[in-house]
C-alpha cells in the first residue's frame, strides 16, 4: 500500500472510533511521526493533505523542515523527543508545540524566552505513567506541583500532558490514570497513544496522537 493509502486507512479507522464515542474529529490532532522518514515520503502525505508532524530530533527538524514550512506554510510541527536545554532555543523557534518537557531547567529556559519576547510553542508536560527508570517525566505524584511551579515560579502554562505506557501492559490503565491527572489539574490536552494503541487512546480521551509506521510503514 502506499502512504497516501495507508493514511486514508488509519483516518478510516479514527473516524470510525470517533463515531462510536461520538467525539467529534475536529478535536483530535493525528500528528504523523515522520522522524527517519524521506523528504519524498513527507511530501506524499503532505500532497495527500495532511499537515501535522512530529519529530524527535532537532537536527531532523533543521534539516527537513523549514524548505517544506516554506512550501506548505499551514503545517504544524510537534516535537516529541528528549530535550537537551541548550537546544531548547532552536526548538521553539522550528516547532509549534513541545510534547516532552520533563524537568524544571527546561521551564525555566522557555520562561526565558518567553521574557524576551520570543514564540514559545504549545507545551505538554511529559509524565512517567509507568514510573519506568529508564525513561523521562515526571512522576505522577508530582503532576499538581510541577504545574504549579511552573505557572507561579515561571508564569509557564501547560496546555497539555503527554504519556509512553510501559510496553507489553494495557495501556488502558495508564491512559486513563493520564486523564485522571488532567482532570484534576484542569488540563484539556491529553498526548497518548502511538501506532499500536491510538485507538485505545482515544477511548480513553487522547487529543493527540501519535502515529508513525502506521502511516509510513516501518523505518529504513
Amino acid at each position: 500500500m502506499s502512504i497516501s493509502d495507508q493514511y486514508q486507512n488509519v483516518q478510516n479507522l479514527i473516524h470510525k472510533k470517533l463515531n462510536e464515542l461520538s467525539r467529534d474529529h475536529s478535536e483530535i490532532d493525528l500528528i504523523a511521526v515522520s522522524k527517519r522518514q524521506s523528504e519524498a515520503k513527507i511530501l506524499e502525505l503532505l500532497n495527500s493533505g495532511h499537515r501535522s508532524f512530529g519529530e524527535n530530533q532537532l537536527q531532523e527538524v533543521e534539516t527537513k523542515w523549514p524548505q517544506l514550512k516554506a512550501q506548505f506554510p499551514d503545517l504544524k510541527l510537534s516535537f516529541i523527543g528528549s530535550i537537551q536545554s541548550r537546544k531548547i532555543k532552536k526548538i521553539c523557534e522550528t516547532c509549534d508545540s513541545i510534547h516532552s518537557i520533563d524537568r524544571e531547567k527546561v521551564v525555566k529556559s522557555i520562561s526565558e524566552l518567553n521574557s524576551e519576547g520570543k514564540k514559545i510553542p504549545e507545551l505538554f508536560l511529559q509524565v512517567n505513567i509507568g514510573l519506568e527508570p529508564q525513561k523521562s517525566g515526571i512522576h505522577p505524584n508530582d503532576v499538581h506541583d510541577f504545574l504549579k511551579m511552573a505557572n507561579t515560579t515561571y508564569n509557564i502554562t501547560f496546555a497539555g500532558l503527554m504519556c509512553l505506557p510501559p510496553e507489553g501492559e494495557d495501556p488502558r490503565t495508564f491512559f486513563n490514570l493520564l486523564k485522571s491527572l488532567a482532570s484534576e489539574n484542569n488540563i484539556s490536552k491529553l498526548s497518548m497513544g502511538m501506532s499500536s494503541d491510538y485507538l485505545t487512546a482515544l477511548e480513553c480521551g487522547a487529543t493527540h496522537i501519535r502515529v508513525g509506521s502506521s502511516i509510513f510503514g516501518e523505518r529504513s
